[in-house]
C-alpha cells in the first residue's frame, strides 16, 4: 500500500544477487531499476531479470523503474511488463500526459510518474490526473536541478511544494522524496527528510541499505504525537461544538481532528503490518 510505504529501495535489475538481500532487509518496498543504475549494454539483461523476478512471490511489493519511453528501450520495457505482477511502474522523465496514459494503457499497471524537468513541473497536476492508474507523483531531483541549472538544493523548495499540492489536489497519496545521493551523509539525509516530512512528503527512495533505518524511523509516527492525537479524537467524540479550546490552551477544530485521525490510522496500520510479518 503506497500510503504506508516509508522506504523504496532501488536495486539494479542486472545484479540479480541483490534482490534477495533487499527482500530480507528493512525496506518497505523494492524498485527494480532498469534506468540510471544499468549501463546501456546491460539493458536487455536487466529487463529479462526483472520479468523473471516478478514471476516469483515476494514478501514485499516490487515495482520497476523502466527506461524513459522516448529512450531506445522504453517501448520494449512496456511490452515486457504488461500483465506482470509488478506493484507498478516508475516512469522516469514524465513530462507529457499522453506518455503517462500510454504507460498505463499498455501495461495495466499503476504508474508512479517521476518529474525530472521544468516542463514536468509545469505539468504536475496534468500528469497526476492523466489516467486513473496514476498512483503517485514524485521528483527526480538530480536531473531536475540539471535541467533548471541550479546548484543549491534549496532552489527546489517551491518545486517540492508544487508536487505536494498537485498530488493532493488530484487525490493521490503524499509524494515520496527523491533519493538522497550522498549515501555517506546520513546526517544530511535525516535533516532533509525530517524537514520535507513537515511539508507534506511521506516516504523516500533510497539507494543503499544503510539509508533505510533513517528513513523508516523518520516516517514512523512519534509515539507521543500519536498518543496526543488519540486523546484529541477521544475528546472530540464527547463534544457537540465544532471547535473548542483544550486544557493546554490550544484551539481544536475539524482540520486538527482530521489530521489527528490520519496520524492515528497511519500508526495503527504500520503497527498491524509489522505484526503480520
Amino acid at each position: 500500500m503506497i500510503e504506508l510505504t516509508r522506504s523504496w529501495l532501488y536495486v539494479p535489475a542486472h545484479k540479480t544477487e541483490l534482490l534477495a538481500k533487499a527482500m530480507a532487509g528493512a525496506a518497505d518496498a523494492v524498485v527494480l531499476d532498469l534506468e540510471d543504475a544499468v549501463p546501456a549494454d546491460a539493458k536487455d539483461v536487466a529487463r529479462d531479470n526483472a520479468v523473471a523476478a516478478l514471476g516469483i512471490r515476494h514478501p514485499k511489493p516490487v515495482w520497476v523503474r523502466i527506461n524513459a519511453l522516448e529512450s531506445p528501450w522504453g517501448k520494449a520495457d512496456l511490452a515486457a511488463f504488461a500483465g506482470t505482477d509488478a506493484g507498478g511502474l516508475r516512469l522516469p522523465k514524465a513530462e507529457e500526459p499522453d506518455l503517462v496514459r500510454m504507460a498505463a494503457d499498455d501495461t495495466g499497471l499503476p504508474v508512479h510518474a517521476i518529474i525530472e524537468s521544468a516542463l514536468g513541473v509545469e505539468n504536475a497536476f496534468r500528469l497526476a490526473t492523466a489516467h486513473p492508474l496514476v498512483a503517485v507523483l514524485s521528483l527526480g531531483e538530480a536531473d531536475l536541478m540539471a535541467d533548471l541549472r541550479v546548484r543549491d538544493r534549496a532552489a527546489l523548495d517551491w518545486v517540492r511544494q508544487r508536487v505536494v499540492n498537485g498530488s493532493r489536489a488530484a487525490g493521490l497519496p503524499s509524494p515520496p522524496l527523491a533519493a538522497w545521493t550522498d549515501v555517506a551523509d546520513l546526517a544530511g539525509l535525516a535533516e532533509d527528510t525530517a524537514a520535507a516530512k513537515t511539508r507534506g512528503f511521506f516516504g523516500r527512495s533510497v539507494l543503499h541499505p544503510k539509508q533505510i533505518d533513517v528513513v523508516n524511523r523518520l516516517f514512523t509516527p512519534d509515539a507521543d504525537e500519536v498518543a496526543d492525537a488519540r486523546t484529541r479524537l477521544e475528546r472530540s467524540r464527547h463534544r457537540r461544538d465544532a471547535a473548542w479550546m483544550d486544557d493546554q490552551g490550544r484551539f481544536v477544530d475539524p482540520a486538527l481532528i482530521a489530521n489527528a485521525r490520519w496520524l492515528v490510522e497511519l500508526a495503527d496500520a504500520l503497527k498491524q503490518r509489522g505484526s503480520a510479518k
